[in-house]
C-alpha cells in the first residue's frame, strides 16, 4: 500500500513538473461547510451518532491537480476524522472522466479504558492511508453512471488493518423544479470489506438547490442489504444544511 501510494504521489508530481508552463494563471478555492444531525462518514456504513459539522474545500490551480480536505467532527470535537486528498484527473473528456487519489487520515473515537480500578473515557486517534479510483460516464448534461474504489489502510493494530469499498452510483443532476429550484438525486449500491467481515448496501442523496443562494439541502440515507460489519446499522440517515462557494483569484 505504502508503496502504491508513493508510486502515484510520483507520478502526479511529475505530470505537475511537466505542466508547470502551461498551467493558467488562476488559483481555484472552493468548497462547502455544512451541519448535520448525525455526521456520515465518507463511508456511509459508519456515523457519529451526533450532530456535527463537514467542510470540504478544494485547492486547485486549474489543471488537473488538487489537494482536497475533508473535515467532520461532532461538535465538541471528541469525534470525527480529517484527511487531506491528493487528486489528479487522468483522463477529462466530455463523456469520460477519472479521477485517482489519496490520502493520510486521522479517525477520531470515543474509547472505554479501565486501570487501577478506575474507568474512564478518552478521544482515541486513528492513523490511515487510502487510495481511491473514480470512473465516472457522462450520458447528458443531467445523467451519469460511475464507480468509485477505496482502499484503505490501518496504520495500528487496534483497529481496521484493510478495507475495500467499491461503490456504483448513478447521478440523476439539476432537476428542475421552478422558482429556480433544482433537485439531484444520487442512487448508490456499494460492498464493504473490512479485514475479515463485509457488507451489501444501498444508500444514496438527495439534494435541493436554488441558483440563487449558496445554500442547499442534502438528505443522505444508508440501508443494509446483508452485513455483519461491527457497528453497522440496519438503517441510518441525516439532514446536511450546506453552504457553498466557488472563488477564483487571478495571479
Amino acid at each position: 500500500m505504502k508503496k502504491l501510494l508513493l508510486l502515484l504521489l510520483l507520478f502526479v508530481s511529475i505530470q505537475l513538473i511537466a505542466q508547470n508552463d502551461t498551467l493558467p494563471g488562476e488559483f481555484h478555492f472552493s468548497g462547502n461547510v455544512g451541519v448535520t444531525n448525525n455526521g456520515l462518514s465518507i463511508i456511509p456504513t459508519f456515523s457519529l451518532q451526533a450532530p456535527a459539522f463537514n467542510t470540504t474545500l478544494f485547492f486547485s490551480n486549474g489543471g488537473r491537480f488538487s489537494i482536497d480536505p475533508d473535515l467532520r467532527f461532532t461538535f465538541d470535537g471528541r469525534k470525527g476524522g480529517g484527511m487531506v486528498w491528493f487528486r489528479y484527473k487522468l483522463v477529462q473528456d466530455k463523456k469520460i472522466k477519472l479521477t485517482v487519489g489519496a490520502h493520510p487520515a486521522y479517525n477520531f473515537a470515543l474509547k472505554t479504558i479501565t486501570e487501577n480500578g478506575k474507568t474512564w473515557t478518552i478521544t482515541q486517534a486513528r492513523r490511515f492511508w487510502a487510495t481511491e479510483v473514480a470512473p465516472v460516464f457522462i450520458v447528458n448534461d443531467h445523467f451519469a453512471l460511475g464507480v468509485y474504489y477505496l482502499n484503505g489502510h490501518g496504520l495500528q493494530e487496534d483497529g481496521p488493518q484493510s478495507t475495500h469499498f467499491i461503490n456504483m452510483n448513478a447521478s440523476l443532476m439539476n432537476i428542475q423544479l421552478g422558482n429556480n429550484y433544482s433537485l439531484t438525486l444520487r442512487p448508490q449500491v456499494y460492498y464493504l470489506k473490512m479485514d475479515k467481515q463485509d457488507g451489501y448496501y444501498l444508500t444514496g442523496n438527495a439534494i435541493l438547490a436554488n441558483t440563487k443562494s449558496p445554500l442547499s439541502l442534502n438528505y443522505t440515507y444508508n440501508k443494509e442489504i446483508n452485513s455483519n460489519i461491527t457497528g453497522s446499522k440496519n438503517f441510518d440517515w441525516n439532514i446536511t444544511l450546506a453552504y457553498s462557494f466557488n472563488n477564483k483569484y487571478k495571479r
